[in-house]
């Protein structure tokens, strides 16, 4: 028998259907919506699509004055588009690992960059830590999600889950922090000290610290933020 044929690959690599719902994960890497009316998704991570789709870029006002006027003096944002019809929809950010998180009138904040794709049902609200912008090379946002609705978020690799509890805290890298619950607020620690101005430090001088009760969740993967900029 002749491997490596074509049909042999077709048939390895062709679409199937699990009968998830909205949102199932094609492949680890791909997410696969069953697209019936809208959904939120991140700009530019649309790879294919067949059916009646049409993709419309968030309007500025899309989600009410307040939000729009936190871009517009953070100069970040969730980069966001609407895809709206019928059809299947596959969406992918970078290759990075696809994670589905079914909320039920819960609340989890995403680091902006790593949000995929989430419900309309679900409110969406910008989240700035404060003094990491001005901290942090290209500065970082994150967005709170709560209600009842699918969201999808993305991680470099497999993540890890670390439970916060008021008597084990627990210390992130911001680069490798992609999620956390939504009841959490976590403050900014520095350890800035004479050898890190020299160059001789160890390098963890910024640090986010989560107390309470919660999770966390990270990546083994330390991603750098751009500032990025849009035309009007």
């Amino acid at each position: 028998m002749a491997r490596y044929t074509v049909d042999e690959f077709i048939n390895k690599t062709s679409q199937k259907d699990k009968g998830e719902g909205l949102f199932e994960l094609e492949t680890d890497r791909l997410l696969e919506v069953n697209l019936n009316g809208m959904i939120w998704t991140k700009m530019g991570s649309m790879v294919a699509y067949n059916g009646g789709i049409k993709f419309e870029r968030e309007g500025m006002l899309e989600h009410g004055l307040e939000k729009f006027l936190k871009k517009a003096i953070t100069g970040e944002g969730a980069h966001l588009m609407k895809a709206v019809g019928n059809g299947k929809l596959y969406l992918a950010d970078e290759g990075k690992k696809v994670i589905i998180l079914n909320l039920e009138n819960d609340s989890i904040i995403v680091n902006g960059n790593d949000l995929l794709a989430f419900e309309p049902s679900l409110n969406y609200d910008i989240k700035m830590m404060r003094r990491v912008s001005s901290m942090m090379a290209g500065g970082m946002f994150n967005v709170k999600l709560e209600g009842t609705g699918m969201v999808a978020i993305t991680s470099h690799y497999e993540p890890l889950t670390l439970v916060v509890t008021p008597e084990r805290p627990v210390m992130t890298d911001p680069n490798a922090t992609v999620a956390w619950s939504g009841n959490l607020m976590p403050d900014l620690r520095t350890d800035i000290t004479f050898k890190t101005i020299l160059g001789r430090g160890s390098g963890e001088s910024f640090q986010m610290e989560f107390r309470g009760s919660g999770f966390v969740v990270v990546q083994p993967y330390e991603e750098v933020y751009f500032q990025t900029t849009t035309s009007g």
